[in-house]
């Protein structure tokens, strides 16, 4: 199968999936330092599925006082300790109450059957983190911003659309996940190859449905050849890579049925009525995501701004200091403007 068709499957996984055998114990969970600490907490969503999540409190804060906080989401097929809580744990360092958690079905949030995607669902447990956070004695609850990294980033814009309580959000390295299911990385996906595809999911179900086993996949292939895209050989390199992304709690299965739920989610769709409330993108600009934010941008009602990093891939904006340095920065800037 061309490589371009498998991401047909797995578009918006692509910057968010892990391949290979590496030992669970070369992970090390998020610890509390002289400048954060790290606390695990859990809470329900609307249809009462407990969220896992782990809250950022700056060290040394006043506990008299409330303060801004900033709600981070991770990836599609990622979890809470990669790019979420490094982001959620910088930003805490700069004073911001932050809460980076696991999406349902996902990490240690609950929801059964495991690694299924439901939108709709996605959407809403960032409404329930800013319950949370609406609720938690040391955040002004008047102050609650937003993060979406990479497919985390279109639920988060899909969000803002319904729940006014988040005053600003941004995104980094995002992906219209609805998009690139339909129509694949790049668009190389035609309308014929997409009905095909609802063809099959639909046989699937009705197999599932009689007891058959369940069909689950993943977005890139295993092996990793002359063939393989360079942006593909950078998402592998992160989430394969124990000092980088890796996670055993992330290893990239989802089910095959969960497609014809993400063709029809259209993230943008009343993204301009998000104004008055401000929006921003940051993105790479050598990322393959970037026609993305692009998109949004262009769809979106002032006060709106797309933060373009120079030489910046997709996934450098995850973690390689010169290039999340300049992203952490932005967040700042921008939080310090709205959230007050």
């Amino acid at each position: 199968m061309n490589i371009k068709k498998i991401f047909t499957f797995g578009i918006a996984a692509l910057a968010c999936i892990t391949f290979g055998a590496i030992k669970a114990s070369a992970y090390a969970p998020p610890k509390s330092s002289d400048k954060v600490t790290v606390k695990k907490v859990k809470f329900k969503n609307r249809i009462d599925i407990t969220i896992a999540g782990n809250l950022y409190i700056p060290a040394n804060i006043d506990k008299n006082k409330k303060y801004p906080a900033i709600v981070v989401g991770h990836p599609f097929g990622g979890v809470k300790e990669q790019t979420a809580g490094l982001y959620a744990q910088k930003l805490a360092e700069k004073g911001y109450i932050t809460l980076a958690f696991d999406a349902s079905f996902y990490g240690e949030s609950g929801g059964f059957p495991r690694k299924i995607e439901v939108p709709e669902i996605r959407v809403e447990d960032y409404s329930a983190a800013v319950d949370f956070m609406s609720n938690y004695p040391l955040v002004d609850e008047n102050n609650i911003g937003v993060i979406g990294i990479c497919g985390g980033g279109g639920y988060a814009v899909s969000a803002a659309q319904i729940d006014h309580r988040i005053k600003a959000i941004a995104t980094v390295s995002m992906y219209d996940m609805g998009r690139a299911r339909r129509q694949g990385v790049g668009d190389t996906v035609s309308y014929e190859e997409r009905m095909k595809t609802l063809d099959e999911i639909g046989k699937q179900r009705t197999r599932e449905f009689r007891g058959e086993k369940r069909k689950d996949i993943r977005a890139l292939p295993v092996k990793v050849d002359e063939n393989t895209p360079q942006y593909a050989r950078e998402f592998i390199e992160y989430y394969e890579n124990p000092e980088r992304g890796y996670h055993p709690n992330s290893d990239g299965w989802y089910s095959y049925t969960s497609l014809a739920s993400m063709m029809n989610f259209f993230p943008f769709a009343q993204i301009e009525t998000i104004s008055p409330r401000p929006v921003l993108f940051i993105v790479g600009e050598n990322a393959v995501s970037k026609y993305f934010s692009e998109d949004a941008y262009s769809k979106a009602a002032e006060p709106k701004e797309l933060f373009v990093i120079k030489d910046a891939t997709h996934v450098d904006l995850y973690d390689v200091p010169q290039y999340m340095g300049q992203s952490l920065a932005k967040l700042d800037e921008y939080f310090k403007k709205y959230l007050k």
